[in-house]
């Protein structure tokens, strides 16, 4: 066993934490609260893994003490290699349980499981950044879809030729927070534009910002700290454009933050999808002011997901995609476009990782 006392203690408790919550979630007055239920749940979900991880780990490590014993004890000259062969394949994957158990008690974003707030706008490159930015929300509801994720249209703002000037989608499902959150930054696209008579390869811009969905319980809004509009619904579609104020205009007073939705022709559901953005953009901004003054310190070398930051460079000569956080380069830009993206999210998860491990030494 070479994980230290220290770890070992966390687990247990971690280990009667879980079973005091299973317990918890079978009693029906915990099961009659919703309110309750959900958060014991929620924190009941996220032991399951170290809980079970740890399980098996002493299951093994209790085999390898009666494996020891019997090759100590064992005459038989051919037996006895058998069960030396066994050790050594034993001592091989608690060495790998080992290291999953120091990832997985590695600190927690609170987020990662949470849904997620996806917005897409064109920066520079006019026309060709609009294009670009719909092909990129293309890629990320092909991996939704792949993940089994619901995605779900708050907000948008198209160009006549079908570009993007600006989208807001909720895309919930288990971990979707987790695995998009470093998707945050601005993408560049290098190619050559459609509409460019003369072969020229051209460099656009598009901005990608990921929010966790904010849930009651983290972000408090009071209504005297809201100035809601009504107005009709603009641009192209259906009979109801223009004809009735079913679109939402929430802006909360204190922050100055606006938030728009007119993609139901309901005005409850639209006020509804608003007051999700609304939430998650100022869990953002309240996150990122109680987090300036040490940012810095806490900085990962994937980079801080600031919007501003150029984090990806679509080169579609080469056929590459390059991650600038980690120097990754991809030769599959066709399938990535397509969502083949977890390749890449694993390795920044992974480039993440090591750095916490390091500091954790």
């Amino acid at each position: 066993m070479k994980l230290k006392d220290g770890i070992l203690q966390k687990l247990q408790k971690i280990k009667e934490r879980f079973n005091y919550l299973t317990e918890q979630l079978s009693k029906p007055e915990v099961v009659s609260n919703i309110t309750e239920f959900k958060k014991l749940s929620k924190e009941h979900s996220d032991l399951e893994e170290i809980a079970s991880a740890y399980d098996g780990y002493m299951a093994r490590v209790e085999e390898l003490k009666q494996l020891e014993e019997l090759e100590k004890t064992e005459k038989d000259p051919e037996l006895k290699e058998m069960v030396r062969g066994e050790i050594e394949e034993l001592k091989e994957r608690l060495d790998k349980d080992e290291e999953e158990i120091k990832v997985m008690l590695l600190p927690k974003d609170p987020n990662e499981n949470n849904n997620v707030v996806l917005e897409i706008r064109a920066g520079a490159g006019g026309d060709e950044a609009s294009l670009f930015g719909a092909e990129l929300l293309k890629m990320y509801l092909h991996y939704a879809d792949k993940n089994r994720w619901k995605a779900e249209a708050i907000s948008q703002s198209l160009t006549e030729l079908g570009g993007v000037k600006e989208v807001i989608y909720l895309i919930s499902g288990k971990g979707a927070y987790g695995k998009l959150k470093y998707e945050s930054g601005v993408h560049r696209v290098q190619r050559v534009p459609e509409t460019e008579s003369q072969g020229r390869v051209h460099t656009s811009t598009v901005t990608v910002a990921v929010l966790p969905e904010a849930e009651d319980i983290e972000v408090e809004i009071k209504e005297s700290d809201l100035k809601v509009d009504t107005f009709r619904s603009g641009g192209a579609g259906g009979q109801h454009v223009n004809k009735t104020e079913s679109a939402i205009r929430i802006t909360h007073l204190p922050t100055g933050i606006v938030v728009e939705c007119q993609d139901e022709r309901s005005q409850i559901k639209n006020r509804e999808k608003a007051m999700k953005v609304l939430k998650s953009r100022l869990y953002d901004y309240f996150q990122s002011q109680a987090e300036k003054e040490y940012a810095e310190k806490r900085r990962m070398q994937v980079g801080t997901g600031d919007r501003s930051e150029r984090i990806r460079t679509y080169n579609f000569p080469q056929g590459r995609v390059t991650d600038h956080r980690i120097g990754l380069t991809l030769y599959s830009l066709d399938s990535f476009m397509l969502g083949e993206i977890d390749e890449m999210i694993t390795a920044l998860k992974l480039a993440v990782q090591t750095k916490l491990l390091e500091n954790s030494d």
